[in-house]
C-alpha cells in the first residue's frame, strides 16, 4: 500500500511520502476507483483534509484500501457504503440521497435516466423494504440489516463495481 501511495505522488514529494497528501486527481487514477460511480464520494468520505480538497494522507489511503479489501468485514463495508451513499452527510439516507444513489447507479445520460414516476416508485420500494421504523429515512442500523440479508453485498465487496 505504501509503495502504491508513494508512486502516485509527484516525484518531488516521494521522499516525504509519510507527511505528503495525495491529491484527489491522483486518487481517481486508481483502477479500483476509475470506473466507480461513487469515486468522488469515496474520496470525500476517506479524506481527512482540513481544506475540503479530498486529498488523502497515507493513513486515509490505507483506510480506503482496507475497506475495499476482501478481508474487511461486512459491518465495515456496510458502514462505509452507508457513509458514501449519505450524500448530505446527515446520518440518514433520505429521498434525495436515494435519488442521487439511483442516478449514480443508472448513469446520468438521458437514455438511462428514470422517469419521475419510475424514480418515485423505486424509492418507495426501497423505503418499504428498508425503513423499519417508518420515519421516511434509512438509518445505519436499518441499512446494515438490509445488507445482512444480501449475501451478494459481502461477496462482491459492497462498494466495488
Amino acid at each position: 500500500a505504501y509503495k502504491r501511495f508513494r508512486e502516485l505522488l509527484p516525484k518531488e514529494e516521494r521522499e516525504n511520502a509519510c507527511s505528503a497528501r495525495l491529491p484527489k486527481s491522483q486518487i481517481l487514477t486508481l483502477p479500483e476507483l476509475r470506473a466507480n460511480p461513487f469515486q468522488h464520494r469515496i474520496c470525500r468520505v476517506f479524506s481527512t483534509s482540513d481544506y475540503g480538497d479530498d486529498s488523502m494522507s497515507f493513513e486515509d489511503f490505507l483506510d480506503m484500501l482496507s475497506v475495499f479489501s476482501d478481508s474487511a468485514t461486512s459491518d465495515i463495508k456496510s458502514y462505509y457504503a452507508f457513509r458514501i451513499f449519505d450524500f448530505d452527510d446527515d446520518g440518514t439516507l433520505d429521498r434525495k440521497d436515494l435519488e442521487k444513489l439511483v442516478n449514480c447507479l443508472t448513469g446520468q445520460g438521458e437514455e438511462s435516466r428514470l422517469s419521475n414516476a419510475e424514480m418515485e416508485q423505486l424509492i418507495q420500494n426501497i423505503l418499504e423494504e428498508s425503513d423499519i421504523d417508518k420515519d421516511g429515512t434509512i438509518n445505519l442500523s436499518e441499512f446494515q440489516h438490509v445488507v445482512s440479508r444480501s449475501p451478494d453485498f459481502v461477496r462482491c465487496g459492497g462498494l466495488q463495481q
